[in-house]
């Protein structure tokens, strides 16, 4: 058996860092104005940024503790803190949601005057604070679940202040007070679809399913066309953290030859090819008296 444990994490502290200075001090303008000028919208936003802010915090975190040594009690470090941060920072952002919901609704019963210039203003810088930001994730999200995280939220939240400036003009010119609940349920389906998938991806790595990155079928096919090699069982696929992937599998041959050039290779493969970080295979020879425990024949 064998373990690759090349780590490769990128770091963001300064990229964190900024993003999250430049939130807090748009969090506070945010509700500041919004109360003086009794928009929802602002005030909505305002929240959505502050969870944010929460998300960057628990996305760094995670960062920091994924690059922590392996003890003897936790053998894989600290990595899985990268998936619980992108699950817990999706479940955070529902309930704030949630929150924007009930407001915008209860703003369509009671509709109130909007100084809509300050609405416009204080927008406007949102969208550039929010473009900003996400510009420091743009190129981790790619491969980085947890930044993608961080990259999600800000984009959407560069999209959703651009709404809220075209909502302040519409009240300006038209006096439409009932723009601003519309734009606060619009900044809410927008900001759900963007965090769907990344709810939906942090459940599953939380749950150790198969990344989408790797094809199963042609990951299976891969390890049957050795020669010598009549079969395998116990194949198991997870992620290791938002950045990383383990697989563990037993091979079944039928030549003694097979060394571990034979599994440097076959390692190095799996890593080039599928992405696949850290491998542990296990060698059994057919000739053996004694099936492997392990083998339900389910797979191959």
């Amino acid at each position: 058996m064998s373990h690759d444990h090349s780590h490769d994490i990128g770091n963001y502290n300064q990229a964190f860092a900024i993003g999250i200075i430049l939130n807090i001090v748009f969090v506070g303008i945010e509700v500041s104005y919004g109360i003086f000028a009794d928009s929802l919208a602002l005030i909505a936003d305002a929240g959505h940024n502050l969870s944010d802010v929460a998300s960057l915090v628990l996305a760094w975190g995670a960062s920091v503790l994924a690059t922590k040594a392996a003890t003897d009690k936790r053998t894989y470090g600290f990595r899985k803190a990268t998936v619980m941060a992108s699950l817990a920072s999706s479940i955070l952002l529902l309930v704030v949601l949630g929150g924007i919901t009930w407001e915008g609704i209860e703003r369509f019963l009671h509709p109130n005057p909007v100084a809509g210039t300050t609405v416009i203003v204080v927008a406007a810088i949102g969208v550039v604070i929010n473009t900003v930001t996400a510009l420091l994730f743009v190129k981790g999200q790619k491969h980085d679940l947890n930044i993608r995280g961080a990259f999600l939220h800000m984009a959407a939240d560069a999209g959703v202040s651009l709404g809220v400036v075209v909502a302040g003009i519409l009240i300006t010119i038209k006096g439409w007070l009932w723009i601003d609940p519309v734009v606060s349920l619009v900044i809410v389906v927008v900001v759900f679809v963007g965090t769907w998938g990344l709810l939906r991806d942090s459940l599953n790595y939380a749950m150790d399913a198969v990344p989408e990155s790797i094809d199963i079928l042609a990951l299976k096919n891969y390890l049957m066309s050795f020669d010598h090699v009549n079969g395998i069982h116990d194949l198991h696929v997870w992620p290791l953290s938002t950045t990383a992937i383990a697989l563990t599998v037993h091979i079944v041959v039928d030549d003694d030859s097979l060394d571990n050039i034979f599994l440097h290779n076959l390692q190095q493969h799996l890593h080039t090819q599928f992405g696949i970080e850290h491998s542990t295979i296990q060698i059994e020879k057919m000739t053996s008296d004694k099936d492997c425990m392990l083998d339900n024949h389910t797979c191959c």
